[in-house]
């Protein structure tokens, strides 16, 4: 690695850490690299090859690192181009092309050509994280290739260079002899017959190598043939791409069918209408949205078990909306829903954008009792992506399904169905040796049933590891051993990502006898193969070998967090991560991930930090939980919560990484900050509670040199101020000058009481009555927020009770991994606030991140304390208890005129969401500017020593510019991080949301 180092501008990085993060994309294998080189320029991409081609060392391309089927990996070097290779070099409105760098996600072309009224034709899912040199080497399709085509039909020439060091540029004409690459013109014109036959025989077949553009009458388009070889042939340098015009006012007709068969069936008579798009969406995908995000995340949508989600384009509004009504009428079903462009029309095709992290586990199954059956387990992308012609479709899934009845396999269909194309992640049983083997056999048979209705086994994502192997049951011996010599002219020295699509066949080692090649059965079963097609296998890496899930270890739960919902098994929730990489796009409206925004870092994204924990699973790279790159990857976690709503597999990494710190740290000392913020509510309560302390407190750390001293003692960072300490605590306040009372008619809470009691005592009657529960900021730290929520509510008809005794959710236990302390302060809370939610009163929280652990994770640290539930359900944040008041009863302030600046906090929006806020904001007339992204304090985070410098990157990625254009504006922040970030770095005081209603601001 040192010769790499020397001769390179860009990095070469041969750590752990970072090898285990690029053992494996997408999709279900590792293979742990040498080294990953991050080119900085051509020079240096040219250099590096060149040193792999001298000591004999592979080498993988690789971008966003989103590809399904492990084409992204290998033993060697990884090329990584996103870091810096990564800009669109030019665009050109007149002759309607672009010239990018092979590491420009797609989602930076098409801003880029916006302006021009252009696009790039397709668009994958992952578009917004995935890199154009990445769809070149997949031949990546997306919903629009339906009118747009597929990338090989959208590329205008590469740049690039072959496993010989020969640079060339590859177009879309070349001479008949392709001086370029010597040899390949005369090896294609003397395979012409099997090359018409077998390729190209529709739009959707990109397995193996698409020779058939090489065609003579197809004037040898040499750059069309390259796209989807996957970096088995070339290394990409430069791409020229085809730009289309964007779409006029394009429509969305949703179609309801009573399954999916059903829709499959109609495809053909809707692309009579020449749709933009026609796509497949399974109502358990949808199911799946309500489940996590609430029925208000799903529009409305047709009567139906499946729909299929049909876009339609025109040359104005009012053309589109014919055409699609015109769609909707020659479709056999009848429930029908049109969306013009807007809010609905978005938010469906986000749920189809998300599809292949919706469908990492299969629902849960309950029987006719309501108990669960089955389900819920781990989608994995294996034959995610087949494809037949689309008149084959409904007949091509008639077989699959029952396929998957008959060796019990589930998963939810979803896909590019206008093409043909099927995608799905199956609940394969990767976990074991017998269920690999029984799932090579239905993989086996799934290629054969799609090789006989004429289809590709891969239709978009390649065929990389997952499906090379598969491709003897698509092509005949003759056919196979011509891609062989393919890759022979290209890379001799089988160097190009070995062991994907094929390995070098020299014109010596051709191989004779009849092209066909059927499969015949024998004694050993259905699968022989000819025995040309078995030499073939060698070459190749077989679609069971490197499997990442296998060689994982269980974790049971152990004291933790209980992880009922991945079977009690810490493992299996980490591998939740397939690796679709949404953490790694920049998504507006959405606060993931907020430290991969400031550093642009794989070990800083979700996906990268799940990775080194399913690494630490596996214990070869990474040995265990305790390993420094387990720690180094959750680092610059801020524990925000974010992925835990935005990851559309639900990835939860802020509480991965607590559970992480617990099993690392029980028994053993902590750092300092797990004992100072970790243990705040301890500190604080005294503060607050002994005269004297807070006024000594605040003078001492009011003195620059002494709390600099302090804090670098105590590890964290002097550049930090500390916020004041309050003298008395909020209930102390509510009970003495405000009178308010702890009980409520005949209940009498007692901590000590634990039997749910629903039913059997009812709520009091008469006046509304809520429980205000002031966590321990808002006790002892900040009480504004608190005694303003008073007033509100009692000016809105509730009558208020305060608990009888500190009620504590641990949360800064939670955070920092000790979740023994948590889970005993979570107990005395059930004590404390129980009896009230089991007889029906609600729970009012003010702070948003307290208020957030007693809804989420209360449930999973005590989930066999049936209080848990009965708090968790009755736990209301304020805009939500005020929308239950009718709008004649409210007493709130107009609004009108009043700009506001709002940051909701992470967890709210994570757990809680935002949308009550916002709504009763917009009721009242308020002009909001909704920030969307983390502030950078996140509790601890943003004190602890080494995090200062990232806290304040993220907080300039929406916080301090936006305050900073909106200088006279309300700055609205429940949260008392957010509060502090913003005193700190911008000077600017926020208020809580019920100092607002309350007229303080």
């Amino acid at each position: 690695m040192g010769e790499l180092a020397r001769a390179l501008d860009g990095e070469v990085d041969a750590t752990t850490g970072t090898r285990a993060r690029y053992s494996t994309d997408a999709g279900n294998y590792r293979i742990p690299p040498l080294a990953v080189v991050f080119p900085a320029s051509v020079d240096d991409a040219l250099q590096a090859l060149a040193i792999c081609r001298t000591r004999r060392v592979p080498v993988t391309n690789r971008g966003g690192g989103t590809s399904c089927a492990g084409n992204a990996v290998g033993p060697g070097i990884v090329l990584e181009f996103s870091r810096h290779l990564d800009h669109v070099v030019s665009i050109d409105p007149e002759t309607r092309t672009a010239v990018v760098e092979p590491g420009c996600v797609e989602a930076t072309l098409q801003a880029a050509a916006a302006p021009f009224g252009l696009r790039f034709g397709p668009d994958p899912s992952s578009q917004n994280r995935a890199t154009i040199g990445g769809m070149v080497g997949n031949n990546a399709c997306g919903p629009h290739a339906t009118a747009w085509g597929r990338t090989a039909d959208n590329i205008v020439s590469l740049d690039c260079v072959d496993g010989t060091g020969r640079r060339f540029t590859a177009r879309t004409s070349h001479e008949a002899a392709l001086p370029e690459v010597p040899g390949l013109a005369a090896l294609v014109d003397a395979h012409l017959a099997p090359i018409r036959v077998e390729l190209g025989r529709f739009g959707r077949q990109v397995s193996g190598y698409s020779l058939e553009h090489l065609l003579p009458e197809r004037r040898r388009n040499l750059a069309a043939m390259l796209v989807g070889t996957e970096g088995t042939l070339v290394t990409v340098l430069s791409i020229t791409v085809r730009l289309v015009p964007l779409p006029t006012a394009p429509v969305l007709v949703a179609l309801g069918y009573p399954d999916m068969i059903a829709a499959a069936d109609d495809v053909p008579a809707l692309l009579a209408h020449h749709p933009l798009a026609v796509e497949g969406l399974d109502s358990r995908l949808v199911d799946v949205v309500r489940h996590h995000n609430g029925p208000g995340a799903v529009p409305g949508l047709p009567a139906g078990e499946g729909w299929l989600m049909c876009e339609v384009g025109g040359a104005s509004p009012e053309d589109s909306l014919a055409r699609a009504h015109a769609l909707a009428a020659s479709a056999s079903s009848r429930a029908v829903a049109v969306y013009p462009p807007g809010a609905d029309a978005a938010a469906l095709w986000r749920i189809r954008a998300d599809g292949a992290g919706l469908g990492g586990r299969t629902p849960v199954r309950l029987d006719g009792r309501g108990s669960v059956v089955g389900g819920n387990e781990q989608g994995w992308p294996s034959f995610e992506d087949a494809a037949v012609p689309p008149e084959r479709l409904g007949a091509y899934l008639r077989d699959f399904t029952a396929l998957m009845a008959e060796f019990d396999v589930d998963g939810l269909l979803y896909g590019h169905f206008g093409d043909g194309c099927v995608h799905i992640r199956l609940d394969l049983p990767l976990e074991t040796d017998e269920g690999v083997a029984h799932s090579r056999r239905f993989l086996e048979r799934a290629a054969q049933i799609c090789a006989a209705h004429g289809g590709s086994v891969s239709g978009e994502h390649g065929d990389g590891r997952a499906r090379t192997e598969l491709l003897q049951f698509m092509y005949s011996p003759e056919m196979l051993e011509l891609f062989g010599r393919v890759k022979h002219l290209f890379d001799p020295e089988n160097l190009l990502n070995p062991g994907v699509l094929t390995s070098p066949v020299g014109p010596a080692a051709a191989r004779s006898g009849p092209a066909g090649g059927a499969l015949v059965d024998d004694e050993d079963g259905p699968l022989a193969p000819d025995p040309r097609r078995a030499r073939w296998r060698e070459g190749i890496d077989l679609l069971d070998q490197f499997l990442r899930r296998p060689g994982a270890a269980p974790m049971p739960a152990d004291g933790g967090f209980a992880f009922g919902e991945d079977h009690g098994d810490f493992t299996t929730a980490l591998h939740r991560c397939t690796g679709v990489g949404k953490c790694r796009a920049d998504i507006a409206g959405t606060f993931m991930c907020p430290s991969w925004q400031a550093t642009r870092d794989e070990k800083d994204v979700t996906r990268g930090r799940a990775r080194t924990l399913q690494e630490a699973a596996n214990g070869q790279l990474v040995r265990s939980i305790a390993s420094p790159e387990v720690l180094e990857a959750l680092d610059l976690c801020l524990a925000c919560k974010a992925c835990s709503s935005d990851c559309p597999a639900g990835v939860d990494m802020a509480k991965y990484r607590s559970e992480a710190f617990f099993r690392r740290y029980r028994g053993r000392l902590r750092p300092l900050s797990h004992y100072t913020l970790g243990w705040l509510p301890r500190w604080t309560r005294l503060t607050a509670r002994v005269p004297g302390l807070a006024a000594a407190g605040n003078a001492v750390l009011g003195v620059g040199a002494l709390r600099g001293l302090a804090f670098r003692v105590i590890g964290l960072d002097p550049r930090r101020g500390m916020p004041g300490f309050q003298r008395g605590t909020f209930s102390r306040w509510a009970r003495r000058e405000r009178g308010l009372a702890s009980s409520a008619g005949g209940i009498r809470p007692r901590p000590q009481e634990t039997a749910v009691r629903t039913g059997e005592v009812r709520a009091p009657t008469g006046p509304r009555h809520v429980v205000l529960w002031a966590d321990s900021f808002s006790e002892t730290l900040d009480d504004a927020g608190a005694r303003a929520m008073v007033e509100v509510l009692e000016a809105n008809g509730f009558t208020v009770l305060v608990p009888p005794a500190d009620a504590c959710c641990g949360l800064t236990w939670i955070t920092t991994g000790q979740l023994g302390g948590a889970k005993k302060r979570l107990s005395a809370l059930l004590g404390v606030l129980g009896p009230f939610a089991v007889n029906g009163i609600p729970i009012v929280g003010v702070e948003p991140s307290c208020t957030a652990v007693l809804r989420d994770d209360l449930i999973d640290l005590l989930p066999d304390d049936p209080r848990s539930r009965a708090v968790s359900g009755a736990v209301r944040t304020l805009a939500e208890l005020l929308a239950t008041v009718p709008a004649d009863e409210r007493r709130l302030p107009d609004l009108t005129g009043v700009q506001i600046v709002a940051q909701p906090h992470c967890h709210h929006y994570s757990v809680m969401t935002w949308s009550a806020d916002r709504e009763l904001l917009r009721s009242l007339g308020a002009d909001v500017v909704e920030l969307a992204g983390c502030c950078g304090l996140a509790g601890n985070f943003g004190y602890e020593r080494g995090h200062y410098d990232v806290s304040v990157r993220v907080a300039e990625n929406a916080l301090l510019p936006t305050l900073r254009e909106h200088p006279g504006a309300v700055f609205l922040a429940d949260g008392f991080s957010c509060r502090t970030q913003a005193a700190q770095l911008a000077g600017r005081r926020g208020m809580h949301l019920a100092t607002l209603l309350n007229g303080r601001a």
